[in-house]
């Protein structure tokens, strides 16, 4: 199994600003019309600094310009058609997801297709996770009526994360809705006779105490994944050359 990294980006005033000055340069037309058509700043300043972080890791590996990358979707498992997960366009064995919520990023590189997701837990109150929970696999209802009630938001969570892991992974999404493969809560809670999809592990991914993360990895090596989890600093101004300093933090292994 070749190296799982996972880099996490925090919504900083001096990332922010790195993005805006890198998303000229780095950013193509499309990205940079999504990025001004969001009408909240938060918004916009989430989604550069996710975009701009993820083409500057990318070309990184590849060796190539960041601006240069072209990306595609992948055929859905489902019907076939090019809406599956979004793919870099390169000779190399490189597979990437990258998700964001409220404050911050994550991007997973890969040498086999990974699925990763964040979610904040300020968005899982009681009243959603219990409309959350109901619309699970039923081994997965069961492990969450077997949780202390004020625990019971924060499973809910860790049990979504990781099927939305699994489900970008898949590049299926919710198309089949959330109740049709079974993911469990993972290490820390009453486990369920199910086990998870074949061929795939899932495991968390150290956060900030506000959010929750998981990432899935097609595989048939048992969780837990060899992962090195670092934090991007935008603000370094890396530029667009391989080779250059990331501002890359402490890993964890």
């Amino acid at each position: 199994m070749g190296e799982i990294e996972v880099w996490r980006i925090a919504v900083t005033p001096a990332n922010s600003a790195a993005a805006a000055s890198l998303a000229p340069r780095v950013l193509d037309a499309a990205e940079q019309r999504k990025a001004a058509a969001f009408r909240r700043p938060a918004d916009q300043d989430l989604y550069r600094i996710a975009h701009v972080a993820l083409r500057t890791l990318l070309a990184d590996r590849l060796h190539r310009p960041a601006a240069e990358l072209r990306f595609r979707q992948a055929a859905c498992p489902g019907c076939g058609k090019p809406h599956g997960r979004p793919e870099v366009i390169s000779d190399e064995p490189l597979e990437f997801s990258l998700s964001h919520t409220t404050g911050l990023a994550l991007i997973a590189l890969a040498p086999d297709t990974v699925g990763l997701d964040v979610e904040r837990l300020a968005a899982f109150g009681a009243a959603t996770a219990t409309d959350i929970a109901g619309q699970l696999h039923p081994a997965e209802q069961a492990e969450l009526a077997a949780v202390a009630a004020d625990l019971r938001p924060a499973a809910t969570l860790r049990c979504w994360v990781r099927k939305e892991a699994y489900l970008k992974g898949t590049g299926m999404g919710l198309g089949a809705g959330a109740a049709a493969d079974y993911v469990g809560l993972g290490p820390g809670y009453p486990a369920h006779p199910a086990t998870p999809p074949p061929g795939w592990a899932i495991q968390s991914v150290p956060v900030p105490d506000a959010y929750d993360a998981a990432i899935a990895l097609r595989t048939d090596a048992p969780a837990p994944l060899p992962l090195t989890v670092r934090d991007l600093d935008l603000d370094l101004d890396p530029g667009l050359d391989p080779g250059l300093d990331l501002g890359i933090g402490p890993g964890i292994g």
